[in-house]
């Protein structure tokens, strides 16, 4: 079992106003650059819940996949109360401490993290990526499915590979990449420890001919098979 210190601040502030001096203390600490040491195992990490449901239950997955093979080594799942309800710009502090308590389940620590959702791409530079980066301390991306801040640099081609900067305030934010023809874009961040151009060649180098790279893709529907189960789970116990 994988047990990282973690302070009950970071995860479970008391008012949004902590969580916002918190998310900015946390900011400070995430590292922009490449602090990678050699990558035997990728983590993918993603959560999932009952749709519009924004209070109810968080049920989280991560799994564990070797490199280069992308075969899955482990995966864990973990179902929790949700903290706080959904509020745009603190989905770190509502899905963090779910994914946290399903990553310490985890038979040996990945070496690279793909988080669903933003990483430094946020109004205070500390999206869902970053947060789980810092709070671990291991290398991690932002693949997130819409902008939440930002706006493109230029056109987007249509085909797997093509890119253009995401800018916010001046500043190249995130990479809008293409990783299948003609599908919807995919917004690729620095989490912690990566550069934005590692993060890109990463999620290109794990596309295998879905929109989302392999990671992401496998956490996805580790997240929602974990829900369906422990909703199964919960139904039994409650019948007659």
């Amino acid at each position: 079992m994988i047990d990282p210190h973690i302070p009950d601040e970071w995860l479970y502030p008391p008012s949004l106003s902590v969580a916002a001096q918190v998310q900015r203390e946390l900011a400070r600490r995430v590292v922009r650059e490449d602090a990678l040491d050699p990558v035997n195992r990728l983590a993918g990490v993603d959560t999932s819940m009952k749709w519009r449901d924004t209070t109810g239950p968080i049920h989280a997955a991560v799994v564990l996949i070797g490199w280069p093979s992308l075969a899955v080594e482990a995966s864990s799942g973990l179902s929790a109360p949700s903290p706080i309800p959904y509020v745009p710009g603190f989905l770190g502090f509502r899905e963090c401490p779910s994914l946290v308590g399903a990553y310490r389940k985890l038979p040996v620590p990945p070496d690279l993290i793909f988080v669903d959702g933003h990483g430094i791409s946020h109004p205070r530079g500390l999206g869902i990526a970053c947060h789980l980066g810092v709070l671990l301390d291991r290398p991690s991306i932002g693949v997130a499915k819409s902008i939440l801040i930002g706006e493109p640099a230029g056109p987007l081609g249509e085909e797997p590979g093509d890119r253009t900067p995401l800018v916010w305030k001046g500043e190249t934010i995130a990479m809008v990449l293409r990783t299948r023809r003609r599908a919807r874009p995919l917004y690729i961040s620095t989490g912690h420890r990566v550069s934005l151009e590692t993060a890109v060649e990463w999620v290109m180098r794990t596309a295998r001919g879905y929109r989302l790279p392999e990671p992401t893709r496998l956490a996805h529907e580790a997240a929602n098979a974990h829900r369906r189960q422990a909703l199964a789970s919960e139904s039994a116990e409650i019948s007659p």
